[in-house]
């Protein structure tokens, strides 16, 4: 009788420390999962030291766009920021390093814009909606009127074109919009002809895809060849290259 009660007595112990055991890990695991939540939200603004897919993400852009040299690895380090800043720099943009919402506008990353609250802003939700056709003109139309620019500079003619599709005062097709009498120099001279290149595609493909380096504009010129008057008159936005974009 005595040893079953020592038998009892030992399994009820056994399973109060079991018990007890089992507590004591609930709690880190409950907060385990708090920080898990805390430190989502905290990448989603990136800065030195962030890791994971959306800093790759920024990479990879910022290395096709000629501002980043160094590996596409997912690791936010000096490199990056530098490249980040000078991205920054071009684009009108606070230089800090830090990829937050505005950033990630001009970088035309749509999702981690609008999972920060940004809210909603005129763009394409990708090039789904067009044809290959839509693409190679908006790549000769780019190449005709930006050659000379530099990869942002071209996605912003690219982006004024998709702007003035997606706008009630213009036609809403792209080959309405690029072929509309007297909108754009390179159709009247005839150089929309002349065949694009790679860069010419690329940009052409990110402003279908929602980059607007010129925050909504209608209106680019270049000032130094410009002649009618009433383009001087418009609100002047950014300026990119030799050409000033206006709403």
């Amino acid at each position: 009788m005595k040893k079953f009660l020592a038998i009892a007595a030992l399994t009820l112990s056994c399973a109060a420390v079991a018990a007890a055991g089992a507590a004591a890990f609930a709690v880190p695991r409950a907060a385990s999962d708090a920080e898990a939540v805390v430190s989502t939200v905290e990448v989603a603004v990136l800065r030195r030291g962030s890791t994971g897919s959306e800093v790759k993400e920024v990479q990879r852009r910022l290395k096709q766009w000629g501002y980043y040299t160094g590996a596409v690895d997912g690791i936010f380090g000096s490199e990056t920021r530098k490249a980040v800043i000078a991205f920054q720099k071009k684009n009108g943009l606070t230089a800090d390093g830090i990829v937050g919402k505005a950033t990630y506008a001009a970088l035309g990353m749509n999702d981690s814009y609008l999972a920060l609250g940004g809210g909603s802003r005129p763009s394409s939700s990708g090039n789904s909606n067009y044809t290959s056709s839509d693409v190679y003109l908006l790549a000769k139309a780019i190449y005709a009127e930006g050659r000379g620019e530099s990869y942002t500079g071209q996605v912003a003619i690219g982006a004024v074109i998709m702007n003035r599709v997606r706008s009630a005062s213009f036609p809403n097709t792209v080959s309405g919009v690029i072929y509309q009498k007297g909108a754009f120099t390179a159709v009247t001279d005839g150089q929309i002809n002349l065949e694009p290149n790679t860069t010419a595609y690329n940009a052409a493909r990110d402003a279908m895809n929602g980059w607007d380096p010129t925050y909504g504009c209608l209106y680019y010129y270049n000032p130094a060849v410009a002649t009618s008057a009433w383009i001087f008159n418009r609100q002047t936005v950014t300026v990119i290259g030799k050409h000033v974009f206006a709403i």
